[in-house]
């Protein structure tokens, strides 16, 4: 089964640890960054959504302007257009990145930073919008003929785009969630389902979560799986910890210095947060590498469970997760630029050999015969 690695495309310098050292949207970071990616190992980068953020869209069309090679995992959510509008903006997006799109829909996890532009929706509300969105671009970047929409949230008439994606028959979909809603709804319609990190047995039940779900849809297929983690590494395990709990220190002081912006109400409101705040409750480390402190620091923010210990430790735990089925890995550091390079330098070159082997492997055994199948 072949590994993809997924970074992320900051638009500055700025992290849970630091401030950034200039504007919202440095155009010479952006690039350095996503250049840094590319030239060390990584197949894609994500460009974030924030209601106060840079807007990604434009953002990735200038790197997939000036970069070869790396793909791109643009964040969207449906709230803040119209489905017509934004398949169009993709379709224009991957035909200037010359095929390397894939769409991540958010459904949005919490009801004041949707409320932020404007999306007043309950959570089941907004799950049955990005169902019934996702469909519509999915139709427009593969219809050819005008066409009629009627729906619960979108209604329009006589439309087709005069764009389509260079990807045939059409870009990958991304979808993320770790509720029975969102299982149901990108166990159905995404190509890709994204996990946060967690330790082995629960990834193993959210996965099973997914495939349930997207055989309940009468899928043939299922998602690919990817799965978030926060790399700290370095030469020794004694120094990798030493920069682990310095990395909570700084991640404590910057929220209590009232420099990071909250989200209304203290506990947090997805269910994906919810669990992460859950397992660091329960326990700081798990299986091989994972370490919980840095999510019970952020309160269960976003992607931010660690794997700590040299680069051959974060790589072996890596590839447990591969193990398990997960064909995605995403890793982003505290410093976006500097821990970018060393973990392409480090620990991808590893995951990848690693995975070579167990390929090489599989295919020597050859097919397995039913008796191994059903027995």
């Amino acid at each position: 089964m072949p590994v993809e690695f997924l970074g992320i495309a900051a638009t500055h310098d700025g992290s849970e640890t630091t401030p950034r050292s200039g504007p919202a949207f440095d155009k010479d970071y952006t690039l350095r960054l996503a250049r840094a990616h590319e030239e060390h190992g990584w197949d894609r980068v994500l460009f974030a959504y924030g209601s106060g953020s840079p807007d990604p869209a434009p953002a990735a069309a200038f790197i997939a302007s000036r970069l070869e090679r790396l793909q791109i995992l643009l964040a969207h959510r449906p709230n803040v257009s119209y489905p017509t509008f934004a398949a169009k903006t993709f379709a224009t997006l991957d035909q200037i990145s010359e095929g390397r799109l894939t769409v991540h829909f958010i459904t949005g996890g919490n009801d004041h930073e949707q409320g932020r532009e404007g999306d007043t929706l309950t959570k089941d509300e907004r799950y049955a919008r990005t169902r019934e969105y996702i469909r519509i671009v999915k139709k427009i970047w593969t219809t050819r003929e005008p066409f009629d929409h009627e729906g619960d949230h979108y209604r329009f008439h006589d439309f087709v785009s005069d764009v389509f994606p260079v990807q045939q028959p059409r870009p990958g979909v991304s979808f993320g969630g770790s509720s029975p809603a969102a299982y149901a709804a990108g166990g159905a319609e995404a190509d890709v389902y994204c996990l946060w990190g967690e330790p082995l047995a629960k990834t193993a039940e959210q996965i099973e979560h997914v495939r349930a779900a997207a055989r309940a849809a009468g899928r043939t297929d299922v998602p690919r799986v990817q799965v978030a983690f926060r790399p700290i590494i370095a030469p020794t395990e004694e120094l990798a910890w030493e920069k682990a709990h310095r990395t909570v220190g700084a991640i404590r002081e910057r929220r209590a210095s009232g420099v990071v912006r909250h989200h209304r109400g203290e506990a947090p409101q997805n269910t994906g947060s919810q669990r992460l705040v859950a397992i660091a409750e329960a326990g700081e480390r798990y299986d091989r590498a994972l370490w919980t402190r840095t999510a019970a620091a952020t309160g269960g923010a976003g992607n931010s469970n660690a794997l700590v210990g040299t680069p051959e430790t974060v790589a072996q735990a890596l590839l447990d997760y591969y193990d398990l089925g997960v064909g995605i890995l995403s890793a982003r550091g505290y410093d976006l630029l500097d821990d970018a390079i060393d973990f392409g330098r480090y620990v991808i070159p590893i995951v990848r050999e690693e995975v070579a082997k167990r390929d090489a492997e599989r295919a020597a055994r050859g097919p397995r015969t039913l008796t191994a199948v059903t027995g």
